[in-house]
């Protein structure tokens, strides 16, 4: 009778038993999502752990710092249900609970999402991520982006007309992309060259008629520091659009050089120099011989041209290889008594 009377007590316009049922149905959902926690989430982590892929294992952790705590958040909501509570607080109680349910949504979301990036970025070979422009880039935007859709849908929760709102931001964004195309459009080569990687920082370059290292990608513009010093800046819808070299990733540079021999070359000489131009350079470390031949008659010499590679794009270790080659052909002719030819003429006077 005593403990019936206290139960049917009233405190704020709800019985003591009304507050107990809420506390009962509290730690039960607790206990329940603390043991799925125990059992279910553990269970999941072991059989990630089995698996080569690394995306599981990334989504259970996710599942677990954020996912976990909406079913606390659940619960805590589930458990006031049956009281009565003053419309001002059940308000407060409501945009309480949208916050925190779109800032861990949002923060589930951007986890699996940086996990990607991450991921697609390590798979393609990508330099220290932490320390690259173009990648931290990629993550600001990234953010950027479903941040703003998380206050979207919230501001849509609130009753919001989010219609109007867009569909006013619809005719200032097009209004916005009219006056800043150009910055739109490097944005969008910017993605591009994030994704496609035509070239990365410290590579070696020829857009047309300028050549130099990338220095650094940023979101509207790509910088390069040329031969003779100064800092070429290239907007990145002018490199995506252009025929760029990227000579860094050469495999074997291929070498055209002629030569030019006087027209009193005897012709056994003249038949021993692709003989001797391949020995030479044959025996030079780096360089991949290919042919050498007597290739045309010139106004004032016999021409030959060869060809060879060298291995690798290092510019410095082909031009060593060139000049040894050079010096070697012009020893080896000095020996034989050849004589390259150099721009001569020769007038013939008839006498009466």
């Amino acid at each position: 009778m005593i403990l019936t009377e206290f139960l049917n007590q009233t405190f704020l316009n709800n019985r003591v038993l009304d507050y107990a049922v809420s506390l009962g149905v509290l730690v039960g959902a607790a206990i329940i999502i603390k043991i799925t926690d125990l059992i279910v989430i553990a269970r999941m982590k072991k059989l990630a752990e089995k698996t080569a892929n690394q995306f599981d294992d990334r989504l259970v952790e996710a599942i677990d710092k954020k996912i976990v705590p909406l079913l606390y958040l659940g619960a805590v909501y589930l458990s006031i249900q049956n009281l009565n509570v003053v419309p001002l607080a059940h308000k407060a109680i409501n945009i309480a609970g949208a916050i925190i349910l779109t800032y861990l949504t949002a923060k589930f979301i951007l986890s699996l999402a940086v996990y990607s990036v991450e991921s697609y970025w390590k798979k393609r070979g990508g330099a220290d991520s932490s320390q690259n422009t173009a990648y931290r880039g990629i993550l600001t935007i990234l953010k950027l982006v479903v941040w703003v859709l998380a206050l979207v849908v919230l501001l849509d929760n609130f009753g919001v007309k989010i219609s109007a709102l867009v569909a006013g931001l619809g005719i200032g964004g097009l209004a916005l992309a009219f006056a800043a195309q150009k910055v739109l459009g490097d944005l969008f080569s910017y993605f591009s060259i994030f994704f496609d990687r035509p070239f990365e920082i410290g590579d070696f370059v020829i857009v047309g008629e300028f050549q130099g290292t990338v220095e650094h990608i940023g979101i509207k513009s790509t910088r390069i520091r040329s031969l003779g010093g100064e800092q070429l800046i290239f907007a990145n819808t002018d490199l995506t659009n252009s025929r760029l070299r990227n000579y860094k990733r050469m495999i074997n540079r291929r070498v055209v050089f002629k030569i030019g021999v006087t027209y009193g070359t005897p012709a056994a000489k003249v038949k021993e120099i692709p003989a001797m131009v391949a020995e030479i350079i044959k025996g030079i470390s780096g360089a991949i011989f290919d042919r050498a031949h007597f290739a045309s008659y010139g106004d004032f010499s016999l021409n030959f041209e060869i060809v060879y590679y060298v291995e690798g794009g290092d510019y410095l270790k082909y031009m060593d290889i060139q000049q040894a080659i050079n010096l070697a052909i012009k020893e080896a002719f000095a020996k034989k008594k050849i004589d390259f030819a150099y721009p001569t003429q020769t007038l013939f006077v008839n006498k009466k």
